[in-house]
């Protein structure tokens, strides 16, 4: 491992201060970054811990909560208003990893958290252009069962592994950042890139730039909102497709509907079309399964993956039937 120093962060601006010299990187938890530092993928000069930073979960007057990025996926699951307003949020979180991780992992932390993809771990054999941009992508044409059917493309074809980050987007979270000029937010569906032709530059924040907070917008319907993760085994383990949803019914049509998918794209997947195709449609299983398929026409799976598509059809339809009930 690399020599390297590392320093507590009083504040946010001393943060900003150290997270914007050459090298330097954020550590929240540890539980990916440290990771990639003893596979020798990254190589920090300097380690700037973040988690003196704000971990309050603020219930404001229009409904929302605002959520600071130190706070614990423990605290955040665990929480009385997530899990009565957010149910979604509480299950994806506690989907996503073991007891001892979630302990640890800030929600900022697990926002950025780098693919799970084998390629891009194996530094010593396999060519991978998110790890050494313009080496090629040994995943396209390798065993790439658990890779990307949507937005990728012939530089990447990896998936984003958060489980939390695919309820914030179905959700419409807001990123609350912070950078040496000041303050600004970002759509939580725009902070994450597709790969391109640079799978190198994952996400719109700018060098040094810091995760202050993430919000998340008043929903009510989001109370009657749920998470499912289909994977290769019932233990912890990444998604193969997961799915995210909230379901507003008037009568048996459907008012408004949130949908997110995980396991199938370099990003969490807003599903927009399948969204757009529900609104004002009456609440059936065959109308859940046309959405479903709206979504999913452009996906261009791989040569191991290519049972994505119809798990991911087959899920969307089961978790909307499943919201449906809660609602009967």
């Amino acid at each position: 491992m690399n020599p390297f120093t590392y320093v507590r962060a009083q504040d946010a601006g001393d943060a900003l201060q150290r997270g914007g010299q050459p090298g330097a990187k954020y550590l929240g938890g540890g539980t990916n970054l440290v990771d990639l530092m003893r596979e020798t993928i990254e190589h920090p000069v300097s380690l700037v811990d973040v988690t003196g930073l704000s971990c309050e979960i603020d219930e404001r007057d229009d409904g929302s909560l605002l959520i600071g990025s130190a706070t614990r996926n423990t605290a955040l699951a665990s929480h009385t208003a997530v899990r009565a307003r957010y149910p979604v949020l509480a299950r994806a979180i506690t989907a996503g990893a073991s007891a001892q991780i979630r302990n640890m992992a800030t929600v900022g932390g697990n926002m950025l958290q780098r693919t799970r993809c084998a390629y891009f771990y194996d530094d010593e054999g396999s060519r991978c252009n998110k790890r050494s941009p313009g080496q090629g992508c040994d995943a396209v044409d390798g065993f790439n069962r658990y890779h990307a059917i949507l937005g990728a493309s012939a530089s990447c074809v990896a998936t984003h592994p958060s489980d939390m980050c695919v309820a914030l987007a179905a959700l419409g979270a807001v990123v609350h950042l912070r950078n040496a000029r000041g303050e600004r937010t970002l759509a939580f569906t725009d902070l994450h890139r597709l790969p391109e032709d640079h799978p190198e530059a994952e996400t719109l924040l700018e060098p040094g730039e810091l995760i202050t907070a993430v919000e998340l917008p008043a929903l009510p319907f989001a109370a009657r909102s749920t998470y499912r993760k289909v994977r290769d085994r019932s233990s912890y383990a990444f998604a193969l497709v997961s799915v995210a949803a909230a379901l507003e019914l008037d009568g048996d049509t459907v008012k408004d509907v949130r949908i997110a998918l995980g396991g199938v794209a370099h990003k969490p997947w807003r599903a927009w079309k399948a969204e757009d195709a529900l609104r004002g449609k009456p609440a059936s299983a065959e109308a859940f399964r046309a959405a479903a398929q709206a979504e999913l026409a452009a996906a261009q799976p791989l040569r191991d993956n290519a049972f994505k598509v119809e798990l991911a059809a087959r899920a969307i339809t089961a978790v909307l039937g499943e919201l449906k009930e809660m609602q009967a």
